[in-house]
């Protein structure tokens, strides 16, 4: 089949599930069409960061084998989805004096070559980097000020970092897939995009991805990406719970989850009950429980994660606006309403909006991280990470340029 354009792949490598998407980034800016989609059970992570190689490469390559089925093409080069490595905002102010009299290219190099600096002390790795205005000599300039005359130029800028050694083996595991890694996403960055319109970013909207090892949250306001943190805390620890308080085993428990947990309350749950195999019980026993007694198990976690994520979100100075609950311990029944009462807000559950190609499944909000993927790199970002030679300077050598492009 003829293909009218490049053709990327999109990795999501979280704790519950590995997903691969295919797309076609149609030249031109024509935006994306997803050509082949493929998930697996995730294996050799935890809340995100790499603990067993091995599994995780046959996790990562079952998925991706399954996406090129699909879209029956072979993938070179992926962007990567990553909440690794203590995934973290840092907003701050780049400042370079200027001489020339007016601004050129050269000062505004530098002052975004300061800024990378500053962002990647202390063995951190830069991911993502904004900038959200522009000072000259003190006050807020235009998008542009190239030509205007200052003796100080500034930019407030957002950054997103990790730990170097977190990212490094994501890209390792990604390598022994004879994968080359095109880019790194912050993964919480990528859900929002999937899941809200430019709009509500205009306005001010929090994107808060609830997965199985992490809850990531994203916050924008006046089109700008502001802020965004990890919280090593998701579906699997509310599995857990189950698991501990029923004395269940895990898959059990996850059973039960599925199908019985809910934040709603209703008052034939005192009385509902079902069965569940126990752990100990002898020829197999089944033990039986109400729904009240498992949801006070379950808004004891979830009510305790909604609480710390307001708290995340206040102590940023950016509450106040609507939230957008995506991922799959979303789906949780009740959730919503009951982070409209934790956030005084209103809040919708939001599944990845509708891209050429997309199967029914892959519209659920657990791939919300993957199906961003797409969206973030028909929207300017480069298709290469190497430089103007060609030249290959190492993975994160090669991040660091295509950030560097972004501006």
């Amino acid at each position: 089949m003829a293909r009218g354009g490049d053709i990327i792949g999109a990795l999501d490598i979280g704790t519950s599930k590995i997903a691969c998407l295919i797309f076609e980034i149609e030249r031109g800016g024509g935006g994306a069409r997803i050509l082949g989609v493929g998930h697996q059970r995730s294996r050799g992570l935890k809340s995100g960061v790499v603990v067993d190689a091995s599994a995780a490469e046959l996790a990562i390559r079952a998925a991706v084998a399954q996406a090129e089925r699909a879209a029956g093409a072979t993938l070179r080069d992926v962007y990567v989805a990553i909440t690794c490595g203590r995934l973290a905002s840092l907003s701050f102010a780049a400042h370079g004096q200027i001489t020339g009299g007016a601004i050129g290219d050269g000062d505004i190099s530098r002052v975004f070559d300061g800024a990378r600096a500053y962002a990647e002390r202390d063995n951190r790795v830069l991911v993502h980097m904004n900038r959200k205005a522009f000072r000259l000599d003190g006050v807020i300039g235009g998008d542009d000020p190239r030509g205007m005359a200052a003796a100080k130029l500034s930019a407030d800028m957002h950054a997103v970092t990790a730990d170097e050694g977190a990212v490094r083996n994501v890209l390792h595991v990604v390598e022994r897939c004879h994968l080359s890694v095109a880019g790194l996403v912050a993964a919480p960055y990528a859900s929002a995009l999937a899941v809200t319109s430019e709009d509500e970013r205009r306005l001010g909207v929090t994107v808060v991805d609830m997965g199985g090892g992490t809850t990531t949250l994203a916050c924008f306001s006046d089109e700008q990406f502001l802020h965004c943190e990890v919280l090593a805390t998701g579906g699997h620890h509310l599995t857990f719970d189950i698991a501990q308080n029923l004395r269940a085993p895990l898959a059990e428990a996850e059973r039960i989850k599925a199908l019985y947990a809910s934040m709603v309350n209703a008052k034939s749950d005192v009385s509902d009950r079902f069965s569940y195999a126990a752990t100990g019980e002898p020829d197999g026993g089944l033990r039986e429980l109400t729904r009240a007694q498992l949801a006070d198990v379950v808004r004891s976690r979830i009510e305790s994660l909604l609480q710390e994520v307001v708290s995340r979100v206040r102590a940023a100075g950016l509450d106040g606006h609507p939230v957008v609950l995506t991922g799959g311990a979303s789906q949780l029944a009740g959730l919503a309403a009951s982070a409209a009462r934790f956030f005084e807000v209103p809040v919708r559950l939001g599944r990845p909006q509708s891209l050429p190609g997309l199967v029914v499944g892959a519209d659920n909000p657990a791939f919300a991280a993957v199906v961003g993927l797409g969206l973030v790199v028909p929207d300017g970002v480069p298709l290469t990470l190497d430089g103007a030679n060609g030249a290959k300077t190492g993975y994160l050598g090669r991040v660091k340029r295509w950030i560097g492009s972004g501006f």
